[in-house]
């Protein structure tokens, strides 16, 4: 693809890859070219998931495109993640990353992906379609450290550990109606890159827990802990312990496994972003969430959600969901038995904490409408844990 100033949008190639690297590096993290190595040398990565602005030779924009799946009240939904973002410092203000969003979009599309999620700096990626939707567990501050518990060991992992660290997190994330867990290639990256380290904890033999640790240089973080017993928790804040050399260090929490050791949240929200290309589509995929929702309420009514410039229409039969219907604009739904909700909490509505009734108390241009009763049924508060290639 051709853009201002001679300047040219493709697929990465083997060659760049050296320049790709000093780019990441610079405008990054130095840990970012190995990542980026890990995952377009994958097979099941590939260059080109990657994509570069070239000047003549010189590579001065990059975007990497992830495969990932998240799962909705046990329904898969293909999505995308992109990742890797760098842009020179004299190419700034030139519109090449979003033309190379662009082109992660087109290619997410391509590959089936019905939404994208992310994380990304404040405010940014709204510009390209991005919604905040999804909270992201805060680091915070330990306050108390157990002993490590007899007969625990906790070690780096590695290749042969995949699979016993995957069950781990399985069982864990069943307790979250919205669940993404890490992707084979995100997988095989986590227990090779030297920006974090995979760890687990074994008792005679077996494997019992696992986590995720920063480095002590950047200061030490412990996230994605799960285990199949109590003394792993124990064991593996332990291990952050000894790793922080007596400094502070931070845990994340999920499903309150941390809870009693660390300080309170921080009042500021973090979260995940999300873009949902196409409503319609992505509705029409969850029409088995969505029925299993209604299923208490028999009606054959339709359900009419509008977005305002465009609306749906929920056909019913014996309470199912049978069909999702486009429609155009409809500025009053209300008057039509529907619901109204602003195009930019789409994504909160679907995967969000707060269901429809939160959101209404939170926005005025969000409202259940007449129907309230069936649309906090078929739009409740989400519990969410998502696992990302980078610990945010």
């Amino acid at each position: 693809m051709d853009l201002p100033g001679g300047l040219q949008l493709r697929a990465a190639r083997p060659a760049d890859l050296d320049q790709i690297g000093g780019l990441l590096a610079d405008r990054g993290d130095a840990a970012d070219p190995e990542d980026h190595r890990l995952v377009v040398e994958d097979p099941g990565g590939g260059f080109d998931a990657c994509g570069v602005v070239v000047d003549g030779d010189r590579v001065v924009s990059t975007a990497t495109l992830l495969d990932e799946t998240v799962v909705l009240g046990g329904l898969p939904i293909p999505a995308g993640q992109v990742e890797l973002v760098a842009t020179d410092r004299a190419y700034e203000g030139r519109g090449l990353v979003r033309a190379l969003m662009g082109w992660a979009h087109e290619r997410s599309a391509r590959r089936g992906h019905l939404m994208q999620v992310m994380i990304g700096i404040p405010y940014f990626y709204r510009q390209f379609g991005y919604q905040y939707s999804i909270p992201i567990p805060q680091g915070r501050a330990v306050l108390s450290v157990p002993a490590m518990p007899d007969g625990c060991t906790v070690r780096a992992a590695g290749p042969d550990d995949i699979a016993a660290m995957a069950q781990l997190q399985d069982a864990l994330q069943q307790r979250f109606d919205l669940r993404m867990p890490h992707s084979p290639v995100c997988w095989r990256a986590l227990v090779a890159r030297s920006g974090s380290t995979q760890v687990v904890v074994e008792r005679d033999g077996r494997v019992i827990g696992t986590g995720r640790v920063t480095p002590p240089e950047e200061g030490v973080v412990l996230g994605e802990v799960a285990g199949s017993q109590p003394d792993a928790v124990a064991a593996l804040l332990a291990h952050a312990a000894d790793l922080a050399g007596g400094k502070p260090f931070e845990a994340k929490d999920r499903d309150g496994l941390l809870t009693d050791h660390l300080a309170a949240p921080d009042p500021q929200a973090h979260d995940h972003y999300v873009r949902i290309p196409d409503v319609v589509a992505l509705l029409e995929h969850l029409r088995p969430v969505l029925s299993a929702r209604l299923a208490h309420d028999d009606s054959a009514d339709d359900v009419v959600v509008s977005f305002f410039r465009q609306h749906v229409r929920l056909r019913r039969a014996a309470g199912a969901a049978t069909e999702v219907v486009a429609g155009g604009p409809m500025q009053g739904p209300a008057s039509h038995g529907g619901a109204g909700v602003a195009p930019d909490q789409i994504g909160p509505l679907l995967f969000g904490p707060h269901g429809i009734a939160g959101l209404a108390a939170r926005h005025a241009d969000v409202y259940p409408g007449p129907n309230a009763e069936l649309m906090r049924a078929l739009f409740p508060p989400v519990t969410a844990d998502l696992l990302t290639f980078y610990l945010p």
